[in-house]
């Protein structure tokens, strides 16, 4: 089990660098800018696991393979930079996916070793899969994908409490982490593919028809009842989609 967990965590760090690489030649940035961008986004989620675990010193401070790792990654991409910059826009969603699912597993995984109360390792999970991210975003002067409507967020989540709940009832930890991953994929993909996403809270302004001459009078001041009112309503995903096209 702790052999497959470094080697899933590894390949996490490598799937989140090359999000950040990705965006990073997107942003126009130098190499610097891509070593910045692929090491926030590969271990900055793991780094605020564990100073919120109270882990002292963090993991790639123990074990410095992950800032080789990140390093080999840009370095491959520079030298690959021709097709990278070629990759279609859904690329990068579909890395950062499989990036969320891997270390969703591994900081609930992390924290339930540590013996922190389920609830409390749902979040790890959650943080370690979206905090690199958002990290990474602020720096590209990006909204962060945690931050819209999108099914983000929701699909850690669904994958941290598939794996307590998993581990709570002594499941294998092979199907554990299966499944785990799945669920936090499957939903992720789902959300990318059929456009997915939460419904967003507005203030709307709501304007009432205007009275006729005769019902006021003309000149006249309208009625309370038919001033302008501000409410607070739910505003589905198509609609919201249908508004900033």
């Amino acid at each position: 089990m702790s052999g497959l967990i470094y080697w899933l965590d590894m390949a996490g760090v490598i799937v989140f660098a090359l999000s950040g690489v990705i965006l990073a030649c997107r942003s126009r940035m130098d190499p610097f800018g891509m070593l910045v961008l692929a090491a926030v986004t590969g271990i900055g989620g793991g780094t605020l696991r564990d100073l919120v675990l109270g882990v002292r010193p963090v993991f790639w401070v123990t074990d410095p393979t992950y800032l080789w790792v990140i390093m080999a990654t840009v370095g491959l991409s520079i030298l690959c930079f021709h097709y990278i910059h070629r990759l279609n826009r859904g690329f990068l969603p579909v890395a950062d996916a499989f990036g969320l699912a891997l270390f969703t597993v591994i900081g609930t995984h992390k924290a339930l070793l540590l013996e922190a109360p389920g609830v409390v390792a749902v979040l790890m999970g959650m943080l370690t899969g979206v905090a690199g991210g958002m990290v990474r975003d602020v720096l590209a002067r990006r909204v962060p994908m945690v931050l819209r409507q999108e099914v983000y967020a929701t699909a850690a989540i669904a994958g941290g409490i598939t794996y307590v709940v998993l581990d709570a009832l002594s499941a294998p930890g092979t199907l554990t982490i299966a499944l785990a991953l799945l669920v936090t994929l499957g939903l992720r993909l789902a959300a990318i593919y059929w456009q997915l996403a939460l419904p967003t809270f507005a203030w709307v302004t709501i304007t009432p028809p205007p009275p006729s001459g005769e019902e006021t009078g003309e000149g006249a001041a309208p009625p309370a009842a038919l001033r302008p009112k501000v409410r607070v309503r739910m505003i589905r995903p198509e609609q919201s989609r249908r508004r900033t096209r």
